[in-house]
């Protein structure tokens, strides 16, 4: 029974592990592979309790929305990609990117703005010099030999039109910084579709397997129920020692502990899916057919590894800190600014001293106008331009230097899928004999036991070992199809896997 316990698989492990983060300064994407048996057991009470969370707050913030039933892995993705939070959120990122190359083109434009005043103040003015502040008003008008403490209305109203006509480049290169960032959010878009696709797929493989291990362990209960039978006859009729009728019950009883734990393992990956599409694990009803038929073919190996998403997004990120460095570059130069001028100002103080009545100086009493050129030129900026360029030179080599690690790793990533993938192939091509060798053992055992030639460890050893190979058969082709998740996912390419599903569907090659 030892052998028989350690061969069931937790087919809870669809659930998933991160791999991939910390891709933006701005969030964390995530994706995910399947985790291995040996790994889940710590986390299904976190994962059962997460999910459940997670699912009741979906169902308090998601619309309604229907689900075909039975559900296929292809419309469970794209209903996931459809739907999934974390997608939506990347789109508003790109959104929001987007909007900064507007926002950065809007230099182009000229500024105006206007003013109005009205106030009522003293009007002693005095000669000298004021260092500019933002503490004391000015005053115009000339210097009266005395001061009064009389005040009088004032008003003012005008409007300043200035517009950079030549700036050497520097909004061209603001506008170039923006649509790096921007190419930055549409990669992470796609990397956050790759995860959710990935996960979505995982944990979908894993509901079918782990309702293929009931089934499995259901057929391993009914064996021993009709085994424990026949021994209990036989012992009864004192042809077998009672230690064998013992034996048979405690081997029944390890089996419906198998078959529960299989059941559970199957609620928590429903529980895990329905969380990643948003809907109620009761109403889901999957379609098998396509992934316990078949293991798919493999595909031929021709990864662009320059089109990855991830791929992608690092080398936009470095095209970023280039354009941070040609922002710089253009910043050491002089700025001219064409500015014209309407004005008019009123005022209840007359040149004479004297002081106007009631409500003069509220309205304007004199317009002017100018149109001018003002050029400036940012002088001992060069220190501080200079050491930005240091700091954004870099981060530009550091920028590279991920980029080149990136495309290494997902080459290894890349290598490392095929080589599962490979392997998950020939081992579905392998388990039809394991499984008929063991049926052909397990028959043969009952019948020794039968006739008096075998005794009772040889058939429960016999059971274990069927139940073990139909559990190989069963995962088998399965693990076949998440070996292709993981190809896919490592290639960052999913549409790949979705044809391979379905070419099944349909019944392609």
């Amino acid at each position: 029974m030892t052998t028989q316990r350690s061969s069931q698989r937790d087919y809870a492990r669809p659930l998933i592990k991160p791999i991939r983060q910390n891709r933006s300064s701005e969030g964390k994407q995530v994706s995910f592979c399947v985790l291995g048996e040996e790994r889940l057991k710590p986390l299904r009470q976190l994962v059962l309790l997460f999910t459940v969370g997670s699912l009741s707050l979906a169902a308090a913030d998601q619309p309604n929305a229907t689900l075909p039933s039975p559900l296929t892995l292809e419309t469970a993705v794209k209903y996931a990609l459809a739907h999934y939070p974390q997608i939506r959120a990347a789109l508003e990122r790109r959104a929001a990117a987007n909007g900064g190359i507007a926002l950065a083109r809007t230099a182009y434009f000229p500024s105006a703005n206007a003013l109005w005043q009205s106030n009522r103040a003293t009007r002693n003015n005095i000669f000298g010099l004021l260092l500019p502040q933002q503490v004391i008003p000015s005053l115009t008008g000339p210097v009266l030999p005395t001061t009064s403490n009389q005040s009088v209305w004032g008003s003012a109203a005008g409007m300043l039109v200035s517009w950079e006509p030549v700036d050497f480049g520097y909004r061209r290169a603001s506008v170039d910084a923006a649509r790096a960032g921007a190419r930055v959010a549409s990669a992470e878009v796609e990397i956050t579709q790759i995860d959710i696709a990935t996960a979505t797929a995982a944990t979908f493989i894993s509901v079918i397997d782990a309702q293929q291990t009931i089934r499995a362990a259901q057929a391993d209960v009914d064996r021993r129920e009709v085994f424990s039978r026949s021994v209990h006859v036989l012992v009864q009729n004192q042809l077998r020692p009672g230690a064998d009728a013992s034996r048979s019950d405690a081997e029944l009883a390890a089996a419906r502990i198998v078959l529960i734990q299989a059941r559970t393992n199957e609620r928590v990956a429903l529980v895990a899916l329905a969380n990643l599409l948003g809907v109620s694990p009761d109403a889901l009803r999957l379609d098998a057919t396509p992934l316990i038929d078949r293991a798919p073919a493999l595909p031929e190996a021709n990864p662009n590894i320059a089109a990855n998403p991830v791929a992608s997004a690092q080398n936009a990120r470095l095209q970023q800190a280039d354009a941070q460095i040609h922002v710089l570059d253009r910043s050491y130069f002089p700025h001219f600014n064409l500015q014209s001028s309407v004005s008019a100002r009123g005022s209840g103080a007359n040149v004479d001293g004297s002081i106007g009545s009631g409500t003069d100086g509220l309205g304007l009493q004199r317009e002017n106008w100018a149109v001018g050129l003002t050029a400036s030129f940012p002088v001992l900026d060069l220190f501080s331009i200079r050491a930005r360029k240091q700091i954004a030179s870099a981060n530009e080599r550091a920028e590279k230097a991920r980029y080149q690690q990136t495309v290494q790793d997902i080459s290894a990533e890349v290598a490392q899928a095929q080589a599962r993938l490979e392997g998950a192939i020939a081992i579905a091509q392998a388990t039809p004999a394991e499984l008929q060798a063991a049926r052909d053992a397990e028959t043969q055992a009952r019948a020794r036991y039968q006739a008096a030639l075998a005794n009772v460890v040889e058939v429960t050893d016999a059971q274990s070992l069927l139940i073990r190979a139909e559990s190989d058969d069963a995962a088998s082709k399965l693990n076949a199809w998440r070996a292709l998740v993981g190809l896919a996912a490592a290639e960052g390419n999913f549409t790949q896997f979705l044809d391979a599903v379905r070419s099944i569907s349909t019944g392609g090659h």
